[in-house]
Formats: structure tokens, C-alpha cells, sequence
């Protein structure tokens, strides 16, 4: 278990990956762009994360939102692997003792 402050450290870090290397709308490059545009996502991501769920489950799960939640034309699952990876690093810098 993490604390409260770990917690809102490992959801930060999550959603500058996901910002900053998957990005399927663009938002990085906007300034008058909010930020928090997937935040919906974060806490489920983050629950995957602490699972220990493989690469190519977080990527499928990328392209699931892309596809089914944004309406957005899916990308390949291992186009999302590398963004995969650095979620897991992520998550491994927060899970580790």
C-alpha cells in the first residue's frame, strides 16, 4: 500500500505519460488546453499498475479508450507498447519498497 502522498505522486506521474507520450487528441501542444483531459483514466491505470498487469494489457487497454471511450480509430497495440512501458515504469518507481 502507498501513502496519500505517494498516491497523488503516482497519479501526477501517470498523467504526464499519459499527456506527454500517448496523447491520442493532441493536448500537449495546446496551451489553452486543460491538462487534466485524462484524468477519467488515471485511477484504473494506476489500479493496473499496482496488479502488476503485463505491457500488452495496459496497451490494449490504451487502445480500448481510444477506440471505445473517445470514439477515436484504434491504434495498433504495439504502437501503445512503448507508452505500455513507461506506465510500468512508472508504476514500478511507486510499488517498489
Amino acid at each position: 500500500m502507498i501513502s496519500r502522498v505517494l498516491t497523488t505522486e503516482f497519479e501526477e506521474a501517470v498523467r504526464e505519460v499519459l499527456v506527454q507520450s500517448w496523447d491520442p487528441i493532441g493536448i500537449k501542444d495546446d496551451p489553452e488546453w486543460p491538462k487534466d483531459e485524462y484524468d477519467a483514466y488515471i485511477s484504473e491505470i494506476c489500479a493496473f499498475l499496482l496488479r502488476g498487469e503485463p505491457d500488452d494489457f495496459i496497451a490494449r487497454h490504451l487502445c480500448f479508450i481510444e477506440k471505445s471511450l473517445m470514439g477515436l480509430g484504434s491504434t495498433g497495440v504495439s504502437e501503445r507498447l512503448p507508452v505500455a512501458r513507461k506506465l510500468k515504469a512508472v508504476g514500478a518507481r511507486y510499488t517498489s519498497a
